[in-house]
């Protein structure tokens, strides 16, 4: 599991890089290679307009890092902050946020991304927003139900009691016992990021055209699939290899960190 995990990641992001390096645009149309089969000139085919599958299936893939990595980080950020501010503070500041929280967990999420998508706009920034503006909530119950647990542990109520700051207390006594439950929590979410930046590319609501999305391919792939199967199958495999490679990387932490036993403990 882990050997596969690490592999085909170290695979793709090789690729993006090398993808990056060679200038690989994969815009140029050629009419002449409409639906082509894979070929030496063409690794793995051409799609409806005769451009190169291999060059967009990797900007694609760096599409979907970007998204991911930049989506996570910000979710994170929010999620966690809320989860802080609710879980040490409680009261009001906890009912107040967890209502706010409630509020966005009542829709499913890719539902509210779209309506945000479709609200603000199709384009890479206003997906990014989207997601972001739906994705940190389960940050934030998570991060709440394990900081009001670690509030009463001994070390921060000693902190407490020598008059440090709560913010200090919440930085240098809480967040770093949550670390490794927050590390398999963005490992999964690298995933349903991915997932989502694909289904909303798919429906017109992300990446636009001439800019490679595997949700937008998978769109234009289906039109011909039964004339050019190359074109969905690589489009669709090259799609779930990185999500099941991140998901098995996330079971693989999972257990490495024994999640499981750290929050019996808590």
């Amino acid at each position: 599991m882990k050997i596969f995990s690490l592999t085909v990641l170290g695979f793709w992001l090789l690729a993006v890089i090398a993808g990056r390096l060679l200038d690989l645009h994969g815009n140029d149309v050629d009419l002449n290679s409409v639906l082509a089969n894979p070929s030496w000139q063409h690794w793995f085919g051409a799609d409806d307009l005769g451009r190169d599958i291999l060059a967009r299936v990797l900007r694609g893939a760096e599409v979907s890092f970007i998204v991911a990595v930049v989506v996570a980080i910000v979710t994170m950020t929010i999620g966690v902050t809320v989860g802080l501010l609710a879980g040490f503070y409680g009261g009001k500041i906890d009912k107040i946020l967890m209502q706010i929280t409630d509020i966005f967990l009542a829709f499913p999420g890719i539902l509210l991304a779209i309506a945000f998508a479709a609200v603000l706009g199709p384009g890479i920034i206003n997906l990014m927003l989207a997601l972001c503006l739906t994705g940190w909530v389960s940050y934030a119950r998570l991060t709440r139900g394990q900081a009001m647990s670690l509030r009463q542990r001994q070390h921060v109520l000693a902190a407490e009691s020598i008059g440090a700051k709560p913010l200090r207390i919440m930085l240098r006594h809480i967040f770093p016992l949550l670390s490794s439950i927050l590390i398999v929590e963005a490992t999964y979410s690298l995933a349903s990021i991915m997932i989502a930046e694909a289904s909303l590319s798919f429906l017109g609501l992300g990446i636009q055209a001439p800019n490679a999305s595997w949700g937008a391919m998978l769109r234009d792939a289906v039109r011909y699939m039964l004339v050019a199967p190359h074109y969905v199958l690589i489009v669709g495999v090259s799609l779930m290899s990185l999500i099941l490679a991140i998901n098995l990387g996330g079971d693989y932490l999972r257990d490495k960190l024994d999640i499981a036993s750290s929050i019996n403990e808590k």
